[in-house]
């Protein structure tokens, strides 16, 4: 069974996994990222703010993707620390996240979902005892997608520094769908699949007992 991690299929994310995957930058050691809506008037009125219909609040909205993507990058997490609350809008659901994920090896994920950004913002860094890839935008309101790739020198200083712009539209679904398709013709399980999609909401539901939610009362 496939899920839709799409954000994993954005040209950058697909870049950043390769560099990830040659060794660029050595061992990982931690990540951090932040995604977030800009918020707009009665956006505690739409259908995100009713626990009924959303699960929960922007944790289980933008959040699940936040997590896949440091799971893609840093394997699974053993222990979960995080907060979630409702700081501005009048809704019963939440409206910022924060995470500390780490793995069994003590590699850390903090992770920040928000829609109190007031501009939409996507952040994905990712850092190696060799070097650095910082992430940002997604196209559209989130700005032109851009990855750079810092290589540190063996005289560290000022890093060597690469960038790439992603300026054209967004084709993460159609990628995404692409790769399905070739996985039912190739009869081959999907690279993002239903293991992936209950660690995130594990994650997050553990993250909702700890804050006091309960959506599902």
């Amino acid at each position: 069974m496939r899920v839709g991690f799409n954000h994993r299929y954005h040209r950058a994310l697909q870049k950043a996994h390769d560099l990830v995957t040659s060794g660029a930058l050595g061992p990982l050691m931690f990540l951090r990222a932040r995604y977030g809506h800009g918020g707009r008037v009665g956006y505690d009125r739409e259908w995100r703010s009713d626990p009924a219909k959303s699960g929960g609040g922007e944790l289980i909205d933008q959040g699940p993707h936040l997590i896949d993507l440091a799971r893609w990058f840093l394997g699974d997490f053993a222990e979960i620390d995080g907060f979630a609350t409702t700081y501005f809008w009048d809704m019963p659901v939440d409206d910022n996240g924060f995470l500390l994920l780490k793995t069994a090896d003590k590699k850390v994920a903090f992770l920040h979902a928000s829609c109190t950004e007031w501009k939409n913002t996507f952040s994905f860094e990712i850092y190696g005892r060799d070097g650095k890839i910082d992430i940002n935008g997604l196209g559209g309101s989130y700005g032109i997608e851009r990855l750079t790739y810092y290589k540190m020198l063996p005289e560290m200083g000022p890093p060597e520094t690469t960038t790439w712009e992603y300026p054209m539209a967004d084709n993460s679904w159609d990628t995404e769908f692409a790769e399905f398709l070739e996985d039912i013709r190739l009869k081959r399980p999907p690279s993002a699949g239903l293991r992936d999609a209950i660690e995130a909401l594990t994650i997050i539901e553990r993250i909702y007992r700890m804050s006091g939610y309960d959506h599902h009362a």
